[in-house]
């Protein structure tokens, strides 16, 4: 006899809820009851056993859950002309939950601007080697002037409060709060942005050696760094040019020191010749190298180039990494009267340039291997190129595409891996407004909905930081069909805009979502081939092993499986870009359980620690690459019926934006005919 109580369950109309059966002993027998869900909730089940002298009885308390998922069908888009529209579709399913709909469009008229969330932590970074202590000032002294060109006014710019990342989601109050906790942030106060300076120039004069290089932290006993070296005086050639008070003699040295460095160099390789020294009493060395690039660019800047190591560094190009091969286009471009050679490093810098017009962003994608190198770091080498975008097609789309994916893989979304790459990309991206004017042209922007006209808003240098830069409709005002969200920009400059239609899908068929990040699920039949192996026995004989093979076959939506059957799960997941800490709930068939029990890290394809719970597979991803990961598990299907495997849930601990999901798969489950 079976007894339901709540509203949550009710029996199918051809179901009897008591039955009468015989059971011989020592023997067992199954009975079903078919029944139907008919609202979310707890339902109690109870099963009674009566006999004329002895009974049993046993309750469960069963969720019932809601057919349906949580959705987030994210859009991207730039308007790059003047004057120009762009328009795109949402479809609201019927079937949702009405209040939990919501539309939300961002846009901004510059991304690099969002580069100033980056100053505080340069500014409060606590050591101080001499490359920090010259990152902790440089970039704020970089974004300073670049905002003040812009025409914006610094004590706006304290006062904040909107995101100049279209793409981040959450409270912009919220964000500019999280900013504003660091009341000493000196760009926005030129007295304490002078102290910082100040003090990071007399501690890099002080750290200067007696032949007028730095090493690491040019403590006493410590020799001078040619790497360390050139970025000082880099950094304070930069500075110079930005209007600082540099004390006599002390980037001449530097300078002096590099030079005396290269003609070593140069001695090295003018004593190779044909695959072998010269003369083997005396240094030698086959190709100019990385550092000789770099070297060659600050001497570059500092007015001493080198045709001889100019020639050299061209004549060995493909032997440099991608970084310190845009540091020699970079040189070629600032020497000027060298054509064809920097049209021949921008064609072998282009093999790695991978655009993508679906987020509108572009990258090098760069070999792995020596990323423990100085000229290894992905995000410098992505910098440089920029720089290098900047300097000779500022106005490109590859060059507005590099800003957004280096946006797009910001750590924490404020800063990148270090010190010494986020005050890299932040100098690349103050180039990047200094050659664009992006964010100091003024312009008006419309947001149209359906035809009709919902929102304008008039961006000018003054309201950069300021102006209302979001349009959200939620609830019923969303009516369930196909709308028309239409953007008009009047006024030069890009704009950038990202869409979110975020909803909870009650559809019979929920389709997968995603833009960043995209999960595509697959479900296999496992059956098992006879399958031997040889190996070596106790004394050395050869013995037949019987191993564990598997043929795998794809169940299909709708497909059918028998009770018992093995089922592998495959989640085949597409990055953009490098992210951390994710999530990944698979929702399984209610009628299967997995094969292990036990969570944590299992040796799966991710690393991931996972967590077996009574509906879904959660594995949470420390680090995720950008490329394209598979990760498998198994179920074993269990208890007769048609099951639905809801959407697959990626989400980001801490970005609200990134979300995506899976297709739904429905799975019927017979009995075995064994």
């Amino acid at each position: 006899k079976l007894e339901l109580e709540g509203d949550c369950l009710s029996p199918m109309e051809d179901t009897t809820l008591e039955v009468d059966i015989t059971i011989p002993a020592d023997g067992q027998q199954r009975v079903d009851w078919r029944v139907k869900a008919a609202s979310e909730g707890t339902a109690i089940v109870r099963a009674l056993a009566l006999t004329d002298e002895e009974s049993d009885a046993m309750q469960l308390e069963v969720p019932v859950k809601v057919h349906g998922a949580p959705k987030l069908i994210p859009h991207s888009g730039v308007i790059a002309k003047a004057d120009e529209r762009d328009a795109f579709e949402v479809t609201i399913p019927e079937a949702r939950k009405v209040e939990q709909t919501e539309l939300v469009v961002q846009y901004s008229p510059t991304l690099a601007g969002a580069m100033v969330d980056a100053l505080p932590y340069l500014i409060d970074y606590p050591y101080g080697c001499t490359e920090q202590t010259l990152n902790r000032f440089l970039p704020a002294v970089l974004t300073q002037r670049a905002i003040q060109k812009m025409g914006v006014d610094l004590k706006e710019l304290k006062e904040k409060r909107n995101n100049l990342n279209p793409q981040e989601l959450g409270d912009p109050a919220e964000r500019a709060a999280q900013w504003q906790r660091f009341d000493t942030n000196p760009v926005f106060d030129q007295a304490e942005l002078d102290k910082v300076v100040k003090a990071g120039l007399e501690r890099l004069t002080e750290m200067q050696l007696e032949d007028g290089g730095w090493g690491w932290f040019s403590g006493w006993g410590e020799r001078s760094s040619a790497h360390t070296t050139a970025t000082v005086v880099r950094g304070l050639l930069i500075a110079q040019k930005n209007d600082l008070a540099i004390v006599p003699g002390v980037v001449e040295r530097g300078v002096e020191w590099l030079a005396d460095y290269q003609k070593c160099e140069l001695a090295k390789l003018d004593n190779y010749r044909d695959g072998k020294p010269i003369d083997k009493d005396k240094p030698s060395k086959s190709h100019a190298d990385n550092l000789d690039a770099f070297v060659h660019l600050v001497l570059v800047d500092a007015g001493q180039p080198s045709d001889k190591m100019r020639e050299y560094l061209y004549r060995d190009r493909t032997k440099l990494s991608v970084y310190c091969l845009a540091q020699l286009g970079l040189a070629l471009l600032k020497e000027g009267g060298h054509d064809e050679q920097l049209e021949m490093v921008m064609q072998n810098l282009s093999q790695f340039v991978v655009t993508d017009a679906e987020n509108q962003t572009a990258y090098l994608n760069l070999p792995g291997g020596s990323w423990w190198n100085w000229y290894g770091s992905e995000f410098e080498a992505q910098a440089y190129y920029l720089k290098l975008l900047a300097a000779r097609e500022p106005n490109s789309d590859m060059a507005a595409g590099m800003v957004k994916y280096l946006l797009n893989n910001r750590k924490h979304a404020t800063y990148w891996n270090s010190t010494r790459d986020t005050a890299l990309v932040v100098e690349a991206m103050a180039d990047y407004l200094a050659a664009t004017g992006e964010g100091k042209n003024e312009m008006v922007v419309e947001v149209w909905l359906n035809g009709q006209r919902q929102k304008t808003v008039e961006i000018t240098p003054e309201t950069l930081f300021t102006f209302d830069n979001r349009f959200v409709v939620v609830g019923a005002d969303l009516e369930a069909g196909r709308h028309t969200v239409e953007l008009r920009k009047q006024g030069e400059g890009r704009l950038y805009y990202n869409a979110y239609l975020s909803l909870f899908s009650l559809e019979d068929d929920i389709q997968a979502a995603g833009l960043e990040i995209k999960v595509n699920r697959k479900l296999y039949k496992l059956t098992r081939k006879p399958a031997e192996q040889q190996t070596a026995g106790g004394r050395g004989q050869v013995v037949d092993e019987k191993i564990e093979r598997y043929d795998r076959t794809e169940i299909t939506n709708l497909g059918t499986v028998e009770s018992g059957d093995l089922v592998e799960v495959e989640l085949t997941i597409e990055s953009k870009n490098d992210y951390e800490y994710m999530i990944f709930e698979d929702f399984k068939p209610a009628g299967c359980e997995p094969m292990e029990v036990r969570s944590g890290y299992n040796g799966n394809e991710l690393g991931a620690y996972v967590e077996y719970r009574d509906d879904r597979v959660a594995m949470f991803v420390q680090r995720l690459a950008r490329g394209t990961h598979s990760v498998s598990y198994r179920l074993r299907a269990e208890i007769p019926g048609r099951f639905s495997a809801l959407p697959t849930q990626a989400s980001a601990m801490y970005a609200p934006e990134l979300r995506a999901n899976s297709d739904e798969v429905k799975v019927k489950i017979v009995d075995s005919v064994d």
